[in-house]
């Protein structure tokens, strides 16, 4: 099995102002539908802190940077951009990794 060196796996971290949360949400799950569609996302899950309420983790997986950038430029995710200053506590945080384990062999999981 070849493996992707150009996949490109990350956590966007999006902290809402307070009173925000609900509609930093709402926004965020706008954006899975869409980007799911996408031909090089591989992976795109929506996480809120349990302790840390209206604090996000977007899991994020493109197979490669021009996934990634086609991503940033749909009209989608620019219409989010545009409500950011709104709804961010802070500038969104993006970070990326590198896969270390094995991938999980067919049938398990």
């Amino acid at each position: 099995m070849k493996m992707t060196t150009d996949k490109l796996v990350s956590i966007a971290v999006l902290t809402a102002k307070p009173g925000m949360g609900e509609r930093l949400r709402d926004a965020l799950l706008t954006l899975i539908g869409p980007t799911r569609q996408e031909p090089g996302n591989l992976d795109y899950v929506l996480f809120e802190l349990k302790d840390e309420p209206g604090t996000f983790y977007m899991r994020e997986a493109f197979v490669s940077q021009a996934a990634l950038d086609a991503h940033c430029a749909s009209d989608y995710f620019q219409a989010f951009a545009r409500q950011a200053d709104e709804l961010l506590a802070e500038p969104l945080r993006l970070i990326f990794m590198a896969e270390v384990s094995p991938p999980l062999a067919m049938g398990q999981g």
